[in-house]
This record gives structure tokens, C-alpha cells and sequence, in this order.
């Protein structure tokens, strides 16, 4: 309570250092992610997400995209590498030796230790691999075991059940709707906001690293994360 007996929130201190991802690669089993190279990267990434209208289907929610060619998608390419907020990286499936798809950290705010996981594209042929899971566990020990944020944020068109369904998989709790939240390929976009907090990481990594390096028998991430999210509802003054 503040001198005139309103409640406040609990006491936090500053961060010492402001601190933000780093632009490196980040190795893990399944897959690597790199900074964005264009000249190295556009082949590859343009193949593995063009070609027949099923493909191209993976840029429906995505404010860019599919490109005429590949010089259109260089152009895109060259302004990923060229920014820091986002921070772009594309990512290898190790399996396949190919790139595969791209992934950001952006609206990384370092005074307030939040930061949001976006721009996550993958081609279709790395769907229901361990790509996905393994890129998000190496952004998430990044934000949370590395850099020490105290969120971690998911947002994507309501729309888009895929992503949202895979927000909860991967442990982000489901935090509300922000209607007409901006325009996206002159057509309205509601997003639905998903978090992750530093509470929630330790059971939630533990069941990442079940699924990616332990036994898989049987095991559903989806399962044994769905205890952990925390309520929609919940209006507890913290």
C-alpha cells in the first residue's frame, strides 16, 4: 500500500546492466540459427517457401510476402540484416543441412526486461519435426537464462490457429485479444497476445528438454505444459 492505502506492485530493482540478445549463432541438436546473411541465405530461403500455392500458404498472416523472385526477397533479406529491433537470425535444420525458415527477437524493451519471439517462418517440410521446439528453447535460454528478461511475449492474428495452438504448446499462456490492432495486407488484424514469465520457465524448460533430448515415448509437450499456463481470467494484483 502507498501513503493513501492503494495497493501497489511488488518492489523490483533496476537491472544493473541493459542487456539484449545477442547476434551470434545459437547451436542446438536440431537446429542452428544465424544471423541473416542475404547473399548466403536468399537460395535456400526462397526455395524452401515458394514454389506451389500449398507453400506459399506459410505467408498468409505474415506482413510480407511470398516474394515475385528471388531478387524481391534479397531486397527483404538485406533490411533483416540491417536491423536490430527486430533481430533476425535464419535457422538450419540440421537433419536436412538446409536453411529453413527465420525467426526474430523484437520490441525488446531492456529497462523493463520484456522482449517478444516473431517474424517465425518455417517451410512446410520441417513441420512436425523438432525444428520449431528446438529454435523457441534456444530463444527462451536466451531470454531468460542469458540476458535475465522477465517476459517473454508471443502474439499472432487470431486467425492464425496454428501459431496459437503453438504459442500453448510451447507453455505461453493465452492474455487476451487487442481488436483492430493494426492493418496487415490492407485487411484487418485482431492479435491475440500470449506470454511467457521467469515463474513459469524452470517446468516449462524442464519439459522442452524432455521432449528434445530425453525419451519421447508417448511424451505430448502440449500434455505436460497445459497445467503450467496460467488462467486467462486471472486478475490478481501482483
Amino acid at each position: 500500500m502507498n501513503d493513501n492505502s492503494l495497493p501497489l506492485g511488488y518492489a523490483v530493482e533496476a537491472p544493473r546492466l541493459l542487456v539484449r540478445p545477442e547476434a551470434r549463432t545459437y547451436e542446438g541438436r536440431h537446429v542452428s540459427m544465424s544471423p541473416v546473411d542475404p547473399e548466403g541465405d536468399v537460395d535456400e530461403l526462397f526455395e524452401c517457401s515458394h514454389g506451389t500455392t500449398q507453400i506459399e500458404q506459410l505467408w498468409t498472416y505474415m506482413p510480407y510476402g511470398p516474394f515475385e523472385n528471388k531478387h524481391q526477397m534479397k531486397i527483404h533479406l538485406d533490411g533483416c540484416a540491417e536491423s536490430t529491433d527486430p533481430l533476425f537470425f535464419t535457422v538450419t535444420d540440421k537433419a536436412s543441412e538446409k536453411k529453413t525458415g527465420m525467426v526474430s527477437f523484437l520490441n525488446i524493451v531492456e529497462v523493463h526486461q520484456t522482449i517478444e519471439l516473431g517474424h517465425i517462418w518455417y517451410s512446410p517440410r520441417v513441420q512436425r519435426t523438432m525444428v520449431n521446439t528446438e529454435t523457441i528453447y534456444l530463444m527462451l535460454c536466451e531470454s531468460f537464462d542469458h540476458i535475465n528478461y522477465r517476459r517473454v511475449e508471443w502474439k499472432c492474428n487470431t486467425l492464425n490457429e496454428k501459431s496459437r495452438q503453438a504459442a500453448q504448446r510451447l507453455g505461453f499462456s493465452f492474455e487476451g485479444i487487442f481488436y483492430k490492432h493494426f492493418i496487415n495486407k490492407n485487411r484487418n488484424r485482431n492479435t491475440a497476445w500470449f506470454a511467457m514469465l521467469d515463474d513459469d520457465w524452470a517446468n516449462i524448460k524442464a519439459n522442452m528438454k524432455k521432449l528434445l533430448y530425453g525419451r519421447q515415448d508417448r511424451f505430448s509437450l502440449t500434455r505436460a505444459n497445459k497445467p503450467l499456463l496460467r488462467a486467462e481470467d486471472s486478475g490478481e494484483a501482483l
